[in-house]
C-alpha cells in the first residue's frame, strides 16, 4: 500500500468577516459572531503518486483546502500533515515587483516558491522560452498586461518539479493557442510529479487525469469517488 503524503483530519478554518465601522460597533453590543467558517471538519488522505481532484461551486472551499495543504493557512481546529516538497500553482504572478524586469521577477517568484538562485538560474532559459514574452522579458513588470504576468507566473511555477504539486485552476491563461500550450504543460507536469491535488471546473479534465475526485460544498468535503483512471 502506498504511503499517505497528505493527511487532513477534521480541519476547520475561520475567516474574519469584512465589516463597516458601524456594524463592528453594533456587533460589540449585540455580541454578533464576526467569523466566517470557510472549512468545516474536512478529513481526507492523499496517497503518494495519486492525482486527487477537488470540484465544487465557486466559494465552496476548494482553493482554501489547497492553501491549508500548502501551509499558507494553519487550521483553527484539526490538523494537516504533509510529507515532501510542495509547490502551489495559484494566483500566478503573486509577489511580482512592479519596478523589476521579467527576468528579475522570475528569479524572485522562484525564491517565493522555495528555490535558490542557482536552481532558478538553471531553469531561466526554459522559463523565458515558455513564457513567449520576447524582449518584454527585460522590461519592468508594470508595463505588462495581466495576461503577460500570468504567463510569466505559469512559466516559473511549472518549471519546478516538486514532490507534491497543488494546482488551483490555472489553465485559462492567455490566448487560445497559449491556453492549449498551458494545458499540455500542466498535464506533462502532472505526469512527472509524485503527487498532485488539482482544483478545476473542467469535470472532463478531472475525469481524465484524476484517480479520485472530492466534492466540496459550503466548506465540507461531502463525497469522494474513484474515477476510471488506473495507475
Amino acid at each position: 500500500m502506498k504511503p499517505t503524503v497528505i493527511a487532513m483530519e477534521n480541519v476547520t478554518l475561520h475567516f474574519p468577516k469584512l465589516s463597516s465601522l458601524l456594524s463592528m460597533v453594533t456587533g460589540v453590543f449585540k455580541k454578533k459572531d464576526n467569523k466566517f467558517t470557510a472549512l468545516r471538519a474536512v478529513t481526507l488522505e492523499v496517497k503518494a503518486g495519486e492525482v486527487f481532484g477537488l470540484i465544487g461551486k465557486n466559494g465552496s472551499g476548494k482553493s482554501t483546502i489547497l492553501r491549508v495543504m500548502s501551509g499558507i493557512y494553519p487550521p483553527d481546529e484539526g490538523s494537516c500533515y504533509v510529507t515532501g516538497k510542495v509547490s502551489l500553482l495559484a494566483g500566478l504572478g503573486t509577489g511580482f515587483s512592479q519596478h523589476q524586469t521579467g527576468v528579475e521577477n522570475a528569479m524572485l517568484y522562484g525564491s517565493i516558491l522555495g528555490h535558490n538562485e542557482s536552481e532558478m538560474t538553471e531553469k531561466l532559459p526554459e522559463i523565458l522560452e515558455f513564457s513567449e514574452l520576447g524582449d518584454f522579458i527585460h522590461e519592468p513588470i508594470r508595463t505588462y498586461s495581466a495576461g503577460m504576468k500570468a504567463r510569466l507566473g505559469l512559466a516559473v511555477a511549472s518549471a519546478i518539479k516538486p514532490d507534491i504539486l497543488l494546482i488551483d485552476e490555472v489553465l485559462g491563461v492567455g490566448d487560445p493557442q497559449f491556453k492549449e500550450k498551458s494545458k499540455t504543460r500542466i498535464l506533462n507536469l502532472v505526469e512527472q510529479t509524485g503527487t498532485v491535488v488539482i482544483v478545476s471546473h473542467s469535470f472532463g479534465l478531472m475525469k481524465d487525469i484524476c484517480d479520485r475526485v472530492g466534492v466540496v460544498h459550503k466548506g465540507k468535503l461531502v463525497m469522494v469517488a474513484h474515477t476510471r483512471v488506473k495507475r
